[in-house]
């Protein structure tokens, strides 16, 4: 069972990344009052029932996007369970029709199931490779397929391990994850150009593998992880509640022995340095989660690396709309594509940050 406020609390990012309308995330939140299973009052069955609605009306993604958020952070019993079902089978129903193929990879003591687009041995083309952090599924960021066929790429996105349908756990052997994906698709794929947007703690395994695959020709990533979340026990000892439950559930230990399963998965100063390829990192920085020191670190070792800083928590939700914008114009200029949008979404990108520092120096009444 989670603790109710936090769950209200670091929900607010992931709503807000699936177009959930504030007005509505608000008044759902409003009716919960426990997280005691599907009863009365508790967090699934109010998203549930959200997701239910719109499935009646048809809008299969957006009720796929209620039943995500009620299977959050993870599943920890039957009421999640379902709810991730009841994700995926909403999901499965939005995606017949719109491009979007499954793909099994084999880990060696685990699979992961990815949704794909664009893969042709015929028309090999660049690959947008996507993934959330340790509580979002694939679903929720899946849609992004269909924009990665608008911009002439093949896509696949995946799960980190233990999230969802990925069932290896996370730990030590999870740098494996992203070659094996590349692996699988490398014949229907230019899979040498291959771009990685890699959020939060998936974003730590975009670094590691750009270190030593060529293949990662570019990492984007918001809030990742890189080394003293993994070594500064003080730290850890500091981070959310929900976010160390997580961490335990996805890599099967208990909570307390979550700091000595990750130490060993730092990225310190010389595995850096050996990424020469383009980082695009968001730092909050008021993140709750990841110590300030990771975008420092990267200044010293990431020759490459493009820093965009935002007064906010962890996932900037705050700034939701300024991170889509930069994270598409990042894509395109990794990609030295599309020259006219990306001047265009430059601007745009301008105007919103200027605004948002119009808002934060506006004194208050």
């Amino acid at each position: 069972m989670n603790d109710v406020a936090e769950l209200k609390r670091f929900v607010l990012v992931h709503a807000r990344a699936q177009g959930i309308p504030g007005r509505e995330h608000q008044a759902l939140l409003r009716r919960v009052e426990n997280d005691d299973g599907d009863g009365p009052g508790s967090w699934v069955r109010a998203w549930v029932e959200a997701g239910e609605a719109l499935e009646r009306q048809g809008r299969f993604l957006d009720a796929c996007r209620r039943y995500t958020m009620a299977r959050f952070p993870y599943v920890d019993g039957p009421a999640r369970q379902d709810a991730l079902d009841r994700c995926l089978a909403a999901f499965d129903r939005w995606r017949d029709g719109n491009g979007i193929e499954r793909l099994d990879v084999d880990l060696g003591g685990g699979r992961v199931r990815c949704w794909t687009t664009g893969l042709d041995g015929r028309d090999r083309r660049p690959l947008l490779l996507v993934m959330g952090g340790i509580v979002s599924v694939k679903e929720q960021w899946a849609p992004v397929l269909t924009q990665a066929r608008r911009l002439g790429m093949a896509g696949v996105v995946a799960e980190m391990p233990g999230v969802g349908e990925n069932t290896a756990r996370y730990g030590p052997h999870s740098g494996r994850l992203l070659p094996r994906i590349l692996d699988a698709v490398a014949d229907r794929a230019d899979t040498g150009r291959t771009y990685a947007v890699a959020l939060s703690f998936s974003g730590h395994l975009a670094l590691g593998c750009a270190a030593g695959d060529s293949r990662i020709r570019g990492v984007i990533t918001v809030g990742a992880p890189v080394s003293g979340f993994f070594t500064d026990a003080a730290w850890q000892r500091r981070v959310p509640r929900i976010t160390l439950d997580t961490l335990a559930h996805i890599s099967g230990v208990s909570p307390g022995d979550v700091h000595a399963h990750l130490s060993g998965m730092a990225l310190d100063g010389d595995r850096l340095a050996a990424v020469d390829v383009p980082v695009h990192y968001m730092a909050s920085l008021r993140d709750e989660i990841i110590p300030a020191s990771e975008a420092e670190l990267l200044r010293r070792h990431v020759r490459g690396l493009r820093l965009v800083e935002n007064d906010d928590v962890h996932g900037s939700p705050r700034h939701f709309v300024e991170t889509r914008l930069w994270i598409v114009r990042s894509l395109l200029e990794l990609d030295g594509t599309h020259r006219p949008q990306r001047a265009a979404l430059g601007a745009l990108l301008r105007a919103r940050r200027a605004r948002s520092r119009l808002a934060v120096a506006r004194p208050t009444r």
